[in-house]
């Protein structure tokens, strides 16, 4: 009991050190999960509808789900492998925003505490060190075909990712290529944007013709770039995504976990993300007085094909090819690029990461810990397992058994498996390292938009990024002591 007061305590802390969003919602940014609620429950904090079955078999599951919207999906899974097996699976699901206290509730349980749980980043595997299992010797582990996309801590594999998702410039590939058909155009091809300077170089140049575009192939362009609002619906992904570029190759330089980062930044490569920023803003036809006004929408624009790039993940692939939708874009248009930096982008590929990692209990029994195992194996091998996770989630699976009809069929995600295939090195999601991070943000986002509005310099973003950053950073780690 004395472990797991320690750990409810540095909960806390890890909670703010923790990032992103739950990337496919676009909105909260944290380790904490949104929930699927069930009809029966007297409260919204979890739903459990798996029914307890009687078994022979030597073990038991017990999942702690991380990703609402995969509930039922999980629900469904867990019943079939009972069913085949004769091993108890239950599945519960957080409520939304409650997976860290559900998880320390569930966790105080001891014998029948989760034996799968999810952990986020470094500073959770920290945190819950005492009950992460090591899992280099699984199976699991053994099929994840980037091994870069598991967490390693205290001389374990503590985690391993369920999924990955990616971000970067979605672009729509017919317009440019229509565009590159134009006397004196900067490329031949989209094929051809292969670094930061080309991007630029393209993007204003089409901004500089829309009228010369639209009036040749009936477009009805306005802009180059979808706008970037700094409201607190969109600013995210400046803060978080674009912020990550400048934060991973200064932890790169310095040799520390690209993921959990440091206490001290310099911010050595924050001219990267001001050329972007410069970038996205001079091609847009929003207005930079405005961004803050949350009267944009760069989904809409960039769908509508009145824009041509769109800062984003690929988590916005379903809502673009959406036919509710109404957007114009077609999904043979889609594609994804880097961010490129202008640091090493001849090698440079998506962002790619998660906070989405299974770890094992390593207090449950040893015969709850081996079904664990089993039933984690069967979920990447089977034909049951594979569909689910793929088609009924559609989730983008790391691991070297979902090929053919279990691929993905995100073309944004095939983008981020096509720069790894070819040798790129994929971006890590360095801004999971951000300490507290919605103060951290906001002070950034708040120094940005003055910037962009005329009234602030660039040190004062610079003075955000780096003096906040050292200031977050030990409130945090004063926090968990």
């Amino acid at each position: 009991m004395r472990k797991f007061k320690k750990v409810v305590a540095l909960s806390m802390a890890a909670a703010m050190s923790a990032s992103m969003l739950c990337a496919c919602s676009g909105k909260q940014e944290s380790t904490t999960s949104a929930t699927k609620t069930d009809d029966k429950a007297s409260s919204s904090d979890v739903t459990e509808t798996t029914e307890k079955k009687e078994s022979n078999a030597a073990g038991s599951v017990y999942m702690l789900n991380f990703k609402p919207e995969t509930d039922e999906a999980w629900q469904d899974l867990a019943k079939t492998y009972t069913d085949e097996t004769g091993v108890e699976v239950t599945v519960l699901t957080a409520a939304d925003g409650q997976y860290s206290t559900t998880l320390q509730a569930e966790m105080a349980k001891g014998n029948d505490a989760p034996t799968i749980f999810n952990i986020g980043n470094t500073t959770a595997a920290q945190t819950w060190n005492d009950y992460t299992y090591d899992l280099k010797d699984s199976d699991l582990y053994s099929h994840l075909s980037d091994k870069s996309l598991s967490i390693e801590y205290d001389g374990k594999v503590a985690g391993v990712a369920n999924c990955y998702e990616a971000f970067g410039i979605i672009y729509n590939k017919k317009i440019i290529n229509d565009y590159a058909t134009l006397d004196n155009a900067v490329v031949k091809s989209a094929d051809e944007i292969d670094s930061f300077d080309k991007l630029k170089a393209v993007a204003e140049d089409i901004n500089k013709r829309i009228d010369e575009i639209n009036e040749k192939f009936g477009y009805e362009l306005t802009e180059a770039f979808a706008s970037s609002g700094l409201d607190s619906g969109s600013s995210w992904r400046f803060s978080g995504h674009l912020a990550c570029i400048p934060l991973y190759y200064e932890f790169k330089d310095a040799g520390c976990d690209l993921i959990a980062g440091q206490g001290e930044i310099t911010g050595k490569y924050l001219d990267s993300y001001k050329n972007m920023w410069d970038l996205y803003v001079s091609t847009s036809s929003a207005d930079p007085k405005t961004l803050t006004s949350g009267t944009y929408n760069a989904e809409t624009e960039f769908g509508m094909e009145e824009a041509v790039f769109y800062q984003n993940g690929n988590w916005e692939y379903a809502p673009l090819t959406d036919e509710a939708n109404g957007y114009l874009v077609k999904a043979e248009d889609l594609g994804m690029m880097p961010i490129y930096a202008g640091v090493d982008d001849a090698n440079q590929g998506l962002c790619v990461g998660t906070e989405n990692y299974w770890a094992v209990n390593s207090q449950a029994s040893e015969e709850n810990i081996q079904a664990t195992l089993d039933f984690l194996s069967w979920v990447i091998t089977s034909d049951a397992g594979r569909d689910a996770v793929a088609n009924k989630m559609g989730l983008s699976a790391p691991f070297d058994t979902f090929t053919g009809d279990y691929a993905p069929s995100n073309a944004f995600s095939q983008d981020a498996q096509k720069y790894m295939d070819a040798g790129k090195t994929s971006v890590a999601w360095s801004f999971n390292a951000t300490p507290n991070v919605d103060d951290w943000r906001a002070d950034v986002v708040s120094a940005l938009t003055a910037y962009t509005e005329g009234t602030g310099d660039w040190d004062k973003v610079k003075t955000a990024f780096v003096d906040g950053w050292a200031n977050q950073w030990k409130l945090a780690e004063e926090a968990a002591k």
